[in-house]
């Protein structure tokens, strides 16, 4: 049987680390911090703030709300609270469908 390399996977992201996912500014995180109850960053000794991958899937959700649907961070929250199984389901179909769109263009930029 060939060995098979394990995918090494981070358990804490920085606030830089997830600024640049999204390529946002690090404030606007801090903000989104304080004005969404779904995110709980750990905070080091230090202060820093360290993101789990459930963090950072929210902050996916905020941000897809705030910036590329145009919701107001009332608009954001409240749609979070009211039906959150059906925004994440939403968004893991939107970014899917993202996916296909761009392998679709490579292939036809290929062609």
């Amino acid at each position: 049987m060939p060995y098979k390399e394990m995918e090494i996977t981070k358990l804490y992201h920085s606030i830089g680390e997830v600024a640049n996912m999204l390529n946002v500014s690090t404030s606007l995180l801090r903000f989104w911090d304080k004005e969404f109850d779904i995110l709980k960053p750990r905070k080091n000794k230090k202060g820093d703030r360290l993101f789990t991958q459930k963090d950072v899937d929210n902050v996916k959700l905020i941000y897809h709300y705030v910036k590329e649907r145009g919701f107001t961070l009332e608009g954001a929250k409240r749609k979070l609270r009211e039906n959150r199984s059906d925004s994440v389901n939403n968004y893991q179909v939107v970014e899917s469908l993202k996916k296909i769109r761009g392998l679709l263009l490579d292939i036809k930029e290929n062609m």
